[in-house]
């Protein structure tokens, strides 16, 4: 679990000496990356079909889920938004304290607003776990969670974890907006990714640049992490769905033996698949494999729902 938080600080820190030469070398310069990327949104939605509801990580946006939305949205209605107080999105009420339960509240107010009840749902990290809890709260026709957030051994194993994490955050937000030396290069995308995925050389480089962005503009995040370091996901005997876990077997941020093996536990109906050769954030990695993952799921239950 350290390993983890201490290679997005280590990233972190390569990162900003690379920008850092960056800079010297173009002072003055503006970011081509940062001005040729569409300003945040929302959210996305598309496609036909049974509706399945994509849901990120934390500090990121629903663009983690481009790799797969096409191939996706030939099977669903596929609604990817972006979470309460991440960039683009709206902010959490003033009176509204940060942790699970609201950004679930939120993601049900998204159902509802849509005239959806249950849906597909698939996330990913913090992603995964509110999945679970929209199983949780019976608004879940499915769920598939990649390395899902929230089990821990310890108390103290999840802590470390958030303060390694938080760490990175702050050295990522040093990095300022220029980013695109960075992102353009194989080396400085390596920097900034490798902890997150195996293959650092097919993550798209306007996506790194976006996903720094995104962090800067995301205020629920220190205070999210406040609240995350004293809360665990809570046993799920009876989900009332079928659940997929898939595990990375190169996962540098919550690897299986730390976090998956406790959440195997808390889930005890759910199906296990271990996923070779791809990292935590597996979407850019290999994402024929993900799309196929999830649509064994759903095309299972959408078959027996019109038997």
């Amino acid at each position: 679990m350290r390993r983890g938080g201490l290679l997005l600080a280590g990233a972190a820190l390569a990162g900003g000496y690379l920008a850092a030469r960056a800079r010297r070398r173009s002072a003055g310069s503006d970011s081509v990356l940062e001005e040729h990327i569409a300003p945040d949104t929302p959210g996305h939605r598309g496609g036909s079909g049974t509706p399945i509801l994509l849901l990120h990580g934390i500090s990121v946006t629903w663009r983690s889920w481009k790799p797969v939305l096409p191939l996706l949205e030939r099977h669903h209605e596929v609604i990817a938004p972006t979470l309460l107080g991440h960039s683009g999105a709206a902010p959490l009420g003033d009176d509204v304290t940060p942790g699970i339960d609201a950004l679930v509240d939120g993601v049900v107010a998204e159902l509802d607003s849509l005239g959806l009840d249950k849906v597909h749902v698939v996330g990913n990290s913090l992603g995964g776990w509110l999945a679970l809890e929209l199983a949780r709260r019976g608004r879940a026709r499915s769920v598939v969670a990649f390395s899902p957030a929230g089990a821990a051994r310890t108390n103290t194993r999840l802590a470390a974890l958030i303060t390694g994490i938080r760490l990175g955050i702050e050295m990522m937000e040093a990095l300022g907006p220029r980013v695109d030396a960075l992102a353009r290069t194989p080396r400085g995308r390596r920097w900034l990714v490798a902890a997150q995925v195996a293959h650092p050389e097919r993550f798209d480089p306007a996506e790194v640049a976006a996903d720094l962005r995104a962090l800067r503009n995301a205020p629920v995040l220190r205070p999210l992490l406040r609240v995350l370091a004293d809360h665990q996901f809570q046993p799920l005997p009876d989900p009332g769905c079928p659940v997929r876990l898939v595990w990375p077997r190169k996962d540098r941020i919550i690897p299986f033996k730390h976090f998956g093996e406790p959440m195997v536990r808390r889930v005890p109906n759910a199906e296990l698949i271990r996923l070779d050769d791809v990292g935590h954030v597996p979407m850019s990695d290999d994402p024929e494999t993900v799309t196929r993952l999830i649509l064994e799921v759903t095309d299972k239950v959408d078959s027996q729902a019109t038997v």
